[in-house]
């Protein structure tokens, strides 16, 4: 069913109204962006420069600041290399031992459970560490090989 007409004459002329305060209110606006521009424009964000996105300590620099920092990390740059070229022996990596490493991967092999058997150089080990403690070496026990092999 729809509703009266003559209510829905009275909704539109509500929202003819309105709609009229509204346009009214805008045109102000206007007008006055027209005869003071600079007010309209005032209210705009300015653009971004680039110390909004450099931290509040660093300013932006000057062509002649930015070409220092440039020749100072050049400078930085040879010093280094010279000092690998006089000392190489302080940059040569350390060998790691393997056994080392590979117990220690063991140790921290979470998926380890009970009766797992594990093989390394030295020969097949069980383990029988508890999931509830830390792993220790002693919680590997070494198979022991089936005789006449």
């Amino acid at each position: 069913m729809h509703p009266p007409r003559r209510h829905l004459l009275l909704n539109i002329g509500a929202l003819r109204s309105a709609l009229l305060g509204v346009l009214v209110g805008t045109s102000g606006g206007l007008g006055a962006c027209l005869v003071d521009p600079m007010s309209c424009l005032a209210q705009d964000e300015p653009e971004p420069s680039i110390n909004d996105y450099l931290p509040s300590s660093e300013a932006e620099l000057t062509r002649d600041q930015w070409r220092q920092r440039i020749e100072d990390a050049r400078q930085r740059a040879r010093e280094v290399s010279r000092e690998r070229r006089e000392h190489p022996e302080l940059y040569k990596p350390v060998p790691e031992d393997p056994d080392l490493v590979a117990t220690e991967r063991i140790l921290n092999d979470e998926s380890l459970q009970r009766g797992d058997i594990v093989t390394t150089k030295k020969g097949m080990f069980i383990y029988q560490g508890r999931t509830d403690q830390p792993r220790r070496e002693q919680d590997f026990v070494p198979v022991a090989p089936k005789p006449g092999r």
